[in-house]
């Protein structure tokens, strides 16, 4: 009998997985990539929510937690995952100014919110009021975290590279049984893909479709992450990942003409120079109404967890929200009662 059975693998089942194999658990995963909101994410982390100049919800501890888990990741996949970025807010107003040194004399903001405005010197770009930087960002390359990550467990046979047949599933008081494979817990860590899920569907999981364009821009010569009425992500070798929307009705990973011209129309307020479309992509983030993870336990089944709800914000949240749901299983420490899905108890009851 192995220990746990993982289900789906974007930044909630690698870094769960992360958890067993540091604790010496065993375990298999099972993940079809069906869900692309891992894979298209922009990847940035970043503590600051820019439009309002607010801290993001526990990014401080989320941040002491992530840097060093994906400088180990580097180690382990031999690979590079963290690229340091200056993220650079754009003012569109001296209102905007004032509100960002209003923020900055917070004492939980004062540690990420530079106080010396900087002025644009880039020609290709129109920002005549200057920017605002944010302090300890970059980005995480989330494409290559999860090819490389499949990869490793692929070759330690612990990747089953197929969809989840519920059907399949047997839950019994101390142990699961899916295909052949007994395990003491099991760990839905699916994404929107959730949803989909008969055991923990009584969740409020809503899905936010956004879409991001790869352009090149030879002219546009720049190193910091630009964030105006969208983001300018610099990849190297003169490419740049612009993004995202946000639409709550479209449920599908197909990218649309309407999200592209609104990117497209968005970018042209402040970026002046020639480029080309390379590539544009979709996914669905899951994301949950009160803007809190869903982690926890099944409230009638004791082996089934969920570690899902991330939304935008996943490459933070993932490491923080997987250690802890280890914790409240292995070791009986509370979960934090904001993510803790015990919050939506009464939904289930209703059922």
């Amino acid at each position: 009998m192995t220990d746990y059975l993982v289900v789906g693998l974007g930044l909630a089942g690698i870094s769960f997985c992360e958890a067993l194999e540091t604790n010496e658990k065993t375990f298999k995963v099972i993940s079809d990539a069906s869900q692309q909101a891992s894979v298209v994410a922009g990847g940035l982390y970043n503590p600051v929510i820019l439009k309002r100049f607010t801290l993001a919800w526990r990014a401080d501890e989320q941040l002491e937690m992530a840097l060093p888990f994906y400088r180990a990741l580097e180690v382990k996949l031999k690979t590079t995952l963290d690229y340091k970025l200056r993220v650079l807010r754009r003012f569109a107003s001296v209102e905007e100014q004032n509100m960002w040194f209003e923020a900055a004399d917070n004492p939980k903001l004062q540690p990420f919110l530079a106080t010396k405005l900087l002025r644009n010197t880039n020609p290709a770009l129109n920002a005549p009021l200057g920017y605002g930087e944010v302090l300890h960002t970059g980005r995480i390359d989330t494409r290559a975290l999860l090819q490389h990550y499949s990869k490793y467990l692929k070759e330690k046979k612990l990747l089953v590279d197929a969809s989840f047949d519920y059907n399949h599933l047997t839950v019994e008081d101390s142990y699961i049984t899916y295909q052949g494979i007994k395990a003491k817990q099991l760990v839905f860590a699916m994404g929107y893909g959730s949803q989909q899920n008969p055991y923990f569907n009584y969740l409020p999981l809503n899905g936010t479709k956004g879409e991001l364009l790869t352009i090149r821009a030879p002219l546009l010569k720049e190193q910091q992450v630009i964030k105006s009425s969208v983001f300018i992500i610099p990849l190297g070798e003169d490419q740049y990942r612009i993004g995202a929307t946000y639409k709550w009705q479209d449920k599908t990973n197909l990218p649309t003409e309407a999200a592209k011209s609104e990117l497209l129309e968005k970018l042209a307020t402040f970026m002046t120079c020639d480029y080309e479309i390379l590539h544009h992509v979709a996914g669905i983030r899951p994301t949950v109404a009160d803007r809190r993870p869903l982690v926890g336990q099944h409230p009638k089944h004791k082996n089934l967890f969920i570690l899902n709800g991330f939304g935008s914000r996943g490459v933070m949240i993932a490491p923080f929200a997987s250690k802890a749901l280890f914790n409240a299983i292995e070791n009986g420490i509370e979960l934090p009662k904001d993510m803790d899905i015990v919050r939506f108890q009464k939904r289930y009851k209703r059922l």
